[in-house]
């Protein structure tokens, strides 16, 4: 085992940029550089960081040097320089680049916009870390996913989980192209129930018995999500709150505190000195939370921008074989960007 593992960003947008400065922060591993092929402020602002910018293909490169970024090189270039590939293009993208990755013999990871069947395993750091070690290559599942993954492997480990019902109200957009694309004055609920979200979370732990709705909202903050659980059997609130507690990324927050919507936990997050305001934790309401007999109901908030990024840093442990424990890369992880357990504040 190396004592570095020399990463590739494949991708330098809402999430590559997150995972970019997240390998910056891990003493075992070493950013080789990030590629993509936009020219503007966003790929600019990683040669200011000192970041190493490669281009996607040669006509990149060409549109990159006009606008005075210094490159490196082209992905070809890098993936010659690199241990393992995080692909942080737009949905659909990867999976086309996935035969690069093969045929440089890299371990790669994607996101959770392609597809569970690209590489066969989907990863959540403390329900399956396990089973991802020493793969060629994992998906880390969506932001929505993986808070459902998150919560409900917790109430599991308590050996409290029946089965689940969640209601998702899922932001139109990011929040940096909302003046492109997105909804007003309207709610969009998804046709198909279940919504992709649960099977998507049993592509992670198939014992999962889940069913997902959702309905698409106009802002951009975050995601919310309700949530009707079936115990095994009665519980009180305070035997719940200790499961949750248990997990080293679910966090509590409370209406008491003045943390009553998306927009002050997101204020939170800005006055905590977090890198662009990120929540790396689900934010559950302990307040809200009510246990009635052997039903549990509670609510909480997903970062979609941040909740993906200590679970890629775990999966890149996992392929790589950096870390064998899973606990032990987590609180490496959680340590880095300094996640909190138990509650915010």
């Amino acid at each position: 085992m190396k004592d570095k593992v020399k990463v590739a960003i494949n991708g330098y947008g809402v999430i590559g940029k997150r995972v970019a400065d997240a390998v910056r922060l891990q003493d075992d591993m070493e950013l080789a550089g990030v590629c993509d092929v936009i020219s503007d402020w966003r790929i600019k602002v990683a040669a200011l960081k000192g970041f190493p910018v490669f281009a996607f293909d040669g006509t990149a490169r060409e549109q990159m040097e006009k606008a005075g970024i210094e490159v490196r090189g082209t992905l070809a270039e890098l993936l010659k320089s690199c241990d393992l590939v995080v692909d942080c293009t737009p949905k659909k993208i990867a999976a086309q680049n996935v035969g690069k990755y093969k045929e440089a013999g890299l371990k790669f990871i994607l996101q959770g916009g392609e597809k569970h069947e690209t590489t066969g395993h989907s990863f959540s750091a403390e329900n399956n870390y396990d089973t991802a070690a020493g793969r060629e290559s994992t998906r880390v599942v969506s932001c929505n996913t993986t808070s459902i993954v998150r919560t409900l492997t917790a109430l599991k480990h308590a050996g409290l989980l029946k089965k689940a019902r969640g209601t998702l109200l899922r932001r139109a957009t990011d929040p940096w192209e909302s003046h492109l694309n997105g909804i007003m004055n309207t709610l969009v609920p998804e046709q198909e129930i279940p919504s992709h979200q649960g099977p998507d979370a049993q592509s992670v732990d198939p014992e999962l018995d889940v069913i997902t709705a959702a309905v698409k909202v106009p802002e951009t903050l975050s995601h919310l999500h309700y949530w009707n659980v079936q115990l095994t059997r009665g519980a009180s609130k305070e035997e719940v709150l200790q499961a949750f507690g248990n997990s080293s990324r679910i966090a509590l927050i409370n209406y008491q505190d003045g943390l009553s919507a998306n927009n002050t936990v997101k204020e939170l997050m800005l006055a905590l000195d977090r890198p662009y305001g990120d929540m790396y934790e689900v934010a559950l309401w302990q307040d809200m939370l009510k246990v009635v007999g052997d039903e549990l109901f509670y609510a909480y908030l997903v970062d979609n921008q941040a909740i993906v990024i200590p679970e890629t840093i775990d999966a890149i442990r996992a392929l790589t074989g950096l870390e064998a424990d899973a606990q032990a890369s987590i609180q490496k992880t959680n340590a880095s960007l300094g996640v909190r357990q138990g509650a915010f504040i």
